[in-house]
């Protein structure tokens, strides 16, 4: 019992001690631990239901994705039966009704043309559904339609790939511990603590930043009248209100191979401009394109909007080069956010909104406060009438346990909520079971006439044993909520595990070390426990 070196005292007060410097920023004003520098600061972050901000629940266009996908099988089907030897000819692809059609002008390509139509539509998960319907009408007439369980598939995709996306802009806006998860199969749920104004979140989310260059077609458009084959009218936003453009319906390039956008300022009138670099292959293809147009005009199309159509005076290298158009410095920051973050693969719409205020949470901060200073006052209370000095111990286990709570959920970047305060003040209640579980057994080894030594040694051995199992089912409850819930049962179950780690730790490690150098020194014949 009285085996506990000098190194591993010192070890644990080491530890003890970092952790619990580890929460000091977190109980010290933010202006304080700004001046600090680059030292190391972390802190805990509040929750929206503690610090106030904004909610917003975010709903994909579904039936958007879908015409998208039709669009993009049209470009496909094209350029998979003109890169075939020999070239299949068809007639124009309808995209009418959600589907697509086509005639393929020579009978004897009809089985080239199947072969290469089944390389563009693939299986669906173990389910062996194909993603889109092929069949052949009038013998000659293609019809393909997308299967119900593709669709599924890509909502599902583009939902994932969609969070991410939203997550990254949220980022780059510089909030704090912003909360994004899935709700059903075409909702975002963003909950952003301290955004009191969620204006400037709602436009960016609302750009799908989807990039394009076109090459601009010189017939002027005639509003009402028929694009020629092959173009598309789009609004122009330099030509002022309700101006159109033509351009090709087909990219030349894509912001796919975007490496990276940013908002500047153009150097001969100083008005705000967004830089963008694409990647390797991206900048070769931005070179060719560029030297194969030399006096022509190009379109940049961001979100189906003709951003500038500049002309193309001489070959650009280097795959970078800048969007001009009508900015402001928040608006050409806001498309620079968008595009370096990735286009959105589905259009979200906000549905739901929400603004919680600091008040609320400045309450309910005071409430858990209050509740956990009277669960301390009364545990310390208690532990002391019923054991003295061990109970002093325990006290002081309680006390730094709570301290260490805090440094750790400041290292892992947690953020604390109102269900966190719960878990704290459950926490300060469970942290002395163990303590009480040990003392009772000492007691009990007491009555059966053993030494203080013994009493004290097999009180810990085997009071341990019972702790640890106990604790481990705790855990197990605890890391289901984590894993299984959302939310407010995540914040709640992230600090109840934290805490019952970290009261086993000081309730039988620490509290053990604090007797054994207490006997060391004092040798006492009886225990007053």
């Amino acid at each position: 019992m009285l085996d506990f070196p000098r190194w591993k005292v010192l070890s644990i007060i080491g530890l003890l001690v970092a952790l619990m410097l580890l929460a000091v920023p977190s109980v010290l004003p933010e202006k304080t631990t700004e001046s600090w520098g680059s030292f190391p600061h972390p802190r805990v972050s509040l929750g929206l239901d503690l610090l106030g901000g904004s909610y917003l629940l975010i709903e994909a266009n579904a039936d958007e994705l879908v015409k998208t996908r039709v669009e993009a099988m049209r470009e496909q089907i094209i350029n998979e039966m003109r890169s075939a030897t020999p070239r299949i000819a068809i007639g124009d692809v309808s995209t009418e009704g959600g589907q697509l059609s086509f005639l393929v002008r020579d009978v004897t390509q009809l089985d080239a043309a199947r072969e290469r139509l089944n390389r563009l539509t693939a299986g669906v998960g173990l389910t062996g559904q194909r993603d889109w319907d092929l069949t052949f009408v009038d013998a000659t007439r293609v019809v393909m339609k997308p299967t119900q369980a593709g669709t599924a598939q890509a909502i599902e995709s583009a939902m994932n790939t969609a969070t991410d996306v939203v997550r990254t802009r949220i980022d780059k806006l510089g909030t704090r511990e912003p909360t994004i998860v899935r709700q059903g199969t075409n909702r975002i749920v963003v909950q952003v603590p301290g955004l009191k104004d969620p204006q400037e979140l709602k436009d960016l989310l609302g750009k799908t930043a989807k990039l394009e260059f076109k090459m601009v077609d010189e017939t002027p458009y005639v509003p009402g009248g028929i694009v020629p084959p092959g173009t598309q009218a789009l609004p122009y936003v330099d030509g002022g209100p309700g101006a159109k453009i033509l351009v090709q319906r087909r990219a030349i390039l894509t912001g796919d191979q975007l490496l990276s956008a940013n908002q500047s300022f153009k150097q001969e009138d100083n008005s705000p401009i967004v830089n963008f670099s694409f990647n390797t292959d991206g900048g070769r293809k931005f070179a060719r394109v560029t030297q194969e147009n030399v006096g022509k005009r190009f379109a940049v199309v961001v979100d189906d909007q003709v951003i500038s159509a500049p002309r193309i005076n001489t070959q650009i290298l280097g795959g970078s080069g800048y969007i001009e158009g009508s900015f402001t410095v928040k608006s050409a920051n806001e498309l620079a956010i968008a595009l370096s973050s990735g286009k959105l693969p589905i259009t979200l719409k906000v549905v739901e909104e929400r603004t919680v205020g600091p008040e609320l949470g400045a309450d309910s901060i005071r409430s858990g406060i209050t509740a956990s200073i009277i669960a301390t006052v009364a545990v310390i209370l208690f532990m002391f009438v019923t054991y003295g000095r061990f109970g002093v111990y325990a006290n002081f286990a309680v006390v730094i346990n709570v301290t260490i709570i805090v440094g750790v959920l400041a290292v892992i970047g947690g953020t604390l909520t109102l269900p966190g305060i719960a878990g704290f003040v459950l926490t300060i209640g469970t942290a002395v079971d163990a303590n009480v579980l040990i003392n009772e057994r000492i007691r009990e080894e007491q009555r059966r006439g053993r030494s203080v030594l013994q009493s004290v040694e097999l009180g810990y051995k085997e009071a341990s044993r019972t702790i640890f199992e106990a604790n481990v089912t705790h855990a197990i409850s605890a890391l289901i909520m984590l894993l299984l819930g959302s939310g407010p049962v995540k914040g709640f179950a992230v600090v109840l595990l934290i805490g019952i780690i970290t009261s086993v730790f000081t309730a039988v490690v620490f509290t053990r070390m604090l007797v054994v150098l207490w006997l060391r020194r004092r040798r006492p014949a009886t225990l007053n426990i």
